[in-house]
């Protein structure tokens, strides 16, 4: 049992602590105290980049574009030894739809479907809704007709589907429950669709240029094998929202690198990109497992302007990052594996109740809803129990301040201030830290990281100095 003087220093000083700091009150009970009478540790999340960060940084090329670099130059930067080609036009197949239970299926302009036996269908512009039978309206009475069907708009006009339309022709087949739709155009059709998903069409041409390059580059190196389509309209290949998205701005772009791709050693190039490295990007290896010298970890300063570089950091308790993880007990502690490329590879977490959790870094990256990989995830902890001392008696403070950056042990001064005890915790390989204070009276001590208010331990000090 505490005595019943240092027990009320220590309420006074957590309520101090919690109008100075932001910290949580432990609610009735103790809840806020782990076994053994340690605070509960805090976590500081902290991270840099939004997407994988492979390749070709958007937000760089954007800062590259205003400085007066060309698409060349921002492409030669973020993949190095590659070189600039053209390549013939080829048709390609995008997957629009793989399991719909019909299709509307649209057009400002007359346009035709041509059926598998052979037979063409005159329809008049406006809509007409396909179901898994694929029936038409044959001479004004539904008919269903062999499928699949090849619809085509008529020149200078689009196909649409649903609210999106698209370049070249749409092909329709049915499994008898359910319809897949293919949109067949042009290389350059679909990269005019791609460009305008990726980037604002508000910047400069040298970006949406080198862009267009990427696009087309990561198309032809990622077409899909043993399937009935070449790529997909969505972030499995790239964002793809049609005919409908382009602008003036990115179709300039597109017609000024027409069939310019990426190569290495004659062979076409992945051409990676995401939205952020935030400062450094990710090596192909360390990502996909893909081993090239184009797409290496390097240094990103161009990515200094994009809004997603460095994140606010924010803290998390115990359990709420038990309850983005998964875990029923609070969590105690966490263990990061990075990569080379300053990426969290996989996260070891342990729990309250003796139970431990390994994360995959991706899955953690999801469970956490953050925008990158390369995130920390600091663990702030006191070891040292709250234990009644004398006054100016040394005390050696230890704890855990593990992946933290910047992390300090402070005091709560008599005025509800926190001053720094010490300013850089000497931290050892396996996260761990000491401190040596001489607390004259009771005193509240904190560990805190990124700016951010960590853990809060009060130590009792009762008698007098002599």
């Amino acid at each position: 049992m505490r005595p019943l003087i240092a027990l009320t220093a220590l309420l006074v000083s957590l309520v101090l602590a919690a109008a100075a700091g932001g910290v949580l009150l432990p609610s009735p009970g103790g809840a806020a105290s782990t076994t053994g009478g340690t605070p509960d540790p805090v976590f500081v999340l902290t991270g840099s980049g939004n997407g994988h960060g492979v390749g070709l940084s958007q937000y760089g090329a954007l800062a590259q574009a205003r400085a007066g670099r060309s698409a060349a130059d921002i492409l030669a930067f973020y993949f190095p030894g590659t070189q600039i080609a053209h390549e013939p036009g080829t048709k390609l197949r995008i997957l629009l739809a793989s399991a719909a239970k019909s299709l509307a299926i649209s057009s400002t302009a007359p346009y035709t479907i041509h059926d598998a036996a052979g037979q063409t269908h005159e329809l008049p512009e406006g809509s007409t809704t396909l179901g898994p039978n694929l029936q038409l309206a044959v001479e004004g009475v539904p008919t269903p007709v062999p499928g699949p069907l090849t619809i085509s708009p008529s020149p200078g006009a689009l196909v649409s589907v649903g609210r999106r339309s698209y370049r070249g022709t749409i092909e329709v087949s049915s499994t008898g429950a359910a319809l897949q739709a293919v949109n067949i155009a042009g290389l350059e059709a679909y990269v005019q669709g791609v460009v305008p998903g990726e980037l604002p069409s508000a910047w400069p041409a040298a970006a949406l240029q080198a862009q267009a390059i990427a696009a087309r580059s990561y198309a032809l190196a990622t077409l899909v094998k043993g399937k009935a389509w070449d790529l997909y309209a969505d972030g499995r290949s790239q964002q793809y929202p049609g005919a409908g998205a382009e602008t003036p701005e990115t179709t300039a772009a597109v017609r000024a690198t027409s069939g310019k791709v990426l190569l290495f050693g004659g062979t076409r190039a992945t051409a990676f990109y995401s939205s952020s490295s935030g400062g450094r990007t990710q090596s192909g290896l360390d990502s996909f497992g893909l081993d090239v010298p184009y797409l290496p970890t390097q240094d990103d300063p161009w990515d200094a302007s994009s809004p997603f570089h460095v994140w606010q950091p924010r803290s998390l308790t115990g359990r709420q990052l038990a309850k983005a993880l998964g875990l029923s007990a609070p969590v105690i502690d966490v263990q990061a594996r990075f990569s080379l490329s300053s990426r969290v590879i996989a996260l070891t977490v342990s729990a309250a109740d003796g139970s431990s959790l390994a994360v995959a870094g991706t899955e953690a990256r999801n469970r956490l809803a953050v925008r990158s990989t390369a995130f920390h995830l600091a663990t702030l902890r006191f070891l040292t129990s709250t234990t009644t001392s004398s006054p100016g008696v040394a005390l050696r403070l230890t704890g855990v301040a593990r992946d933290a950056q910047g992390a300090m042990l402070e005091r709560l001064a008599a005025d509800g201030t926190w001053t720094a005890v010490v300013r850089r915790l000497r931290v050892t390989a396996t996260g761990t830290f000491a401190a040596v204070v001489h607390p004259n009276q009771t005193t509240t001590y904190r560990l805190s990281a990124s700016g951010l208010a960590g853990p809060v331990l009060t130590i009792p000090v009762v008698g007098t100095q002599p």
